[in-house]
């Protein structure tokens, strides 16, 4: 899955230790998807992918691909997004345009579009019921 939206938050890194001996680390971010009714949504990067963060300042448009998982602890449900790959919007042209059309603003309600500015009602029967 894909997103495209602001980045408005950067988490500290976390590190540590599995049992298995194994060292990790993971970084947790929040987007603003760039919609009408924006969306927040918190998300995670493992491993060397964090580093990508470090390249990425807070307000930069961004396109983000990542997977939702949950999983069962001790009878309650925790959902995670884990982002696979985060990179500014302009990367791509494609992108870029789909987030510009996203952030037009629409018409608003009590206005017309221009081709309704020409719109007569000369020669046009009463076709109401009653």
């Amino acid at each position: 899955m894909e997103i495209i939206g602001k980045l408005i938050q950067k988490m500290p890194m976390q590190s540590g230790i599995s049992k298995t001996g194994n060292s990790w680390q993971k970084q947790e971010f929040v987007i603003e998807t760039l919609e009408q009714y924006p969306r927040k949504v918190c998300a995670n990067l493992w491993g060397e992918r964090t580093a990508v963060l470090e390249t990425l300042n807070i307000d930069d448009k961004v396109v983000m691909t990542f997977d939702i998982e949950s999983r069962e602890f001790q009878g309650r449900w925790y959902t995670d997004v884990k982002a696979s790959k985060i990179e500014p919007v302009t990367s791509s042209p494609i992108q870029a345009q789909q987030a510009q059309q996203v952030t037009q603003t629409a018409t608003p309600a009590n206005e017309l579009p221009q081709e309704f500015d020409t719109f007569t009602d000369e020669g046009v029967g009463d076709d109401l019921p009653f």
